[in-house]
């Protein structure tokens, strides 16, 4: 009988310890080296709308302390779903970042396919951000509030445009939600960005909006565009005179937006927390901080295994809201 070219049990599984800890120590090495080139901060929407905002301040600090440049890559279409796709592809090794949204865990009630799965091909870094929406109008809508705005949209069935920042964004499903819930006939106009969408509406080209505090509040301290109401359940800081959309009729109305940093699944637990840590870090700088409260934005505070169940339960609130809307972005 042929002898077997298999080597013997013993030496066999010594060579397999061997490979494994040859493998352990390279992964730990090229971990203590981290970072040794530029990051790459995929941003999933067009440059000048919130998320970039958002990226482009916390980028800038993380690029500071981890002493190397942190290139923002803009990444829009599809309500985000184009740049999540990009980034989800993208090598595990602690040089891709991703920063998602809310509009990530909308999208999978809008499509009835995505060419990644959000909470199985990211691992949660670290929550950045937190600011409501805020309904506002064009100055030449003839409205002072959410009752007089209902009623405009009633009389005028079919002829009030609003803008978002593209089909499954948060400001798409902010607007459903406000359709389903005042039974009006408004018509969505989705765009590739925050930023494109509000020039839109200030040059009158939609009548509407219900938009991030980041991209909107200079406008609205400016008064090319009117506050109505904001989409949290208590009034937001930055606009202490502005009711909430549940104050102003809509009862059980409540949607923040969020911002979290994500790396494409398998990424190494260790330059994960460091991660963490850094952006905690960045998050409590004065200048961060000052520049937040000004937009109307809270800053985050997750761990990164809070911040998955976080996700899990954000993905399920809002794919049964926007299901229930009757929503799609297909």
């Amino acid at each position: 009988m042929k002898k077997s070219s298999l080597p013997r049990p013993s030496t066999f599984l010594r060579t397999c310890m061997a490979a494994l800890l040859l493998a352990t120590a390279a992964a730990s090495s090229s971990a203590a080296d981290w970072p040794a080139k530029p990051i790459t901060l995929v941003v999933p929407f067009v440059a000048g709308g919130t998320t970039d905002i958002v990226a482009r301040t916390v980028g800038q600090k993380l690029s500071e302390a981890l002493k190397q440049p942190v290139i923002i890559d803009n990444r829009g279409g599809a309500g985000g779903t184009v740049g999540a796709a990009i980034a989800s592809k993208a090598p595990a090794d602690g040089y891709t970042l991703f920063m998602a949204t809310i509009a990530h865990s909308i999208a999978p009630g809008l499509y009835k396919r995505l060419p990644y799965d959000f909470q199985r091909d990211f691992d949660p870094v670290a929550l950045v951000a937190s600011t409501p929406n805020v309904l506002i109008v064009n100055e030449k809508v003839p409205v002072k509030s959410v009752a007089e705005l209902v009623a405009y949209i009633k009389a005028n069935p079919g002829k009030v445009n609003y803008g978002s920042a593209g089909n499954g964004s948060t400001e798409h499903i902010s607007g459903e939600l406000f359709r389903s819930m005042t039974k009006t006939d408004i018509v969505h106009v989705p765009y590739k960005g925050g930023a494109p969408m509000m020039a839109d509406l200030m040059g009158g080209q939609i009548q509407m909006a219900i938009e991030t505090s980041p991209s909107a509040a200079p406008h609205i301290r400016a008064g090319k565009v009117q506050a109505l109401a904001v989409t949290t359940k208590t009034r937001s800081p930055a606009y202490p005179g502005v009711p909430t959309l549940d104050e102003a009729g809509l009862k059980g109305y409540d949607m923040t937006t969020w911002f979290a940093l994500m790396a494409p699944h398998g990424t190494p637990p260790e330059l994960v927390q460091r991660l963490n840590a850094e952006v905690s870090r960045v998050l409590q700088q004065p200048d961060v901080v000052k520049r937040f409260e000004e937009q109307g934005v809270t800053a985050g505070n997750m761990k990164p295994a809070e911040l998955a169940t976080f996700i899990g339960s954000e993905t399920t609130k809002w794919v049964k809201v926007a299901k229930d809307s009757g929503a799609t972005a297909e």
